[in-house]
């Protein structure tokens, strides 16, 4: 199978301080939901919690394409939660995937 290098996919691993994540998951679902909403590129925005850390959210983020991802970091409301979540992080970890097949929010 020939990878789709048109979709721009990324796993991004927050380390939360301890006690912060209260505080942080309003922020984050918020932030996910006005992504999808106001973000045409933004195909495919989960948020996730790691079942034996509650500490550490994981985010599942496809874009259309590396512009569109771009374009997610200069939205308003990105750099409103970045501002925002800067007292609550202990460390943030940015990978990027290739991806294998179509997304399956593309498709269903």
């Amino acid at each position: 199978m020939t990878r789709d290098a048109s979709y721009y996919t990324i796993l991004v691993e927050f380390d939360l301080k301890p006690g912060c994540r209260t505080a942080f998951m309003p922020l984050m679902l918020e932030n996910a939901r006005s992504s999808l909403s106001d973000e045409p590129g933004c195909l495919v925005f989960d948020v996730l919690s790691r079942a034996d850390d509650e500490e550490r959210v994981v985010l599942y983020e496809v874009y259309r394409d590396k512009s569109a991802f771009d374009a997610h970091l200069r939205a308003p409301h990105f750099l409103s939660f970045d501002a925002a979540i800067g007292d609550y992080v202990a460390a943030k970890r940015v990978i990027e995937l290739s991806m294998e097949s179509p997304p399956s929010a593309v498709t269903m």
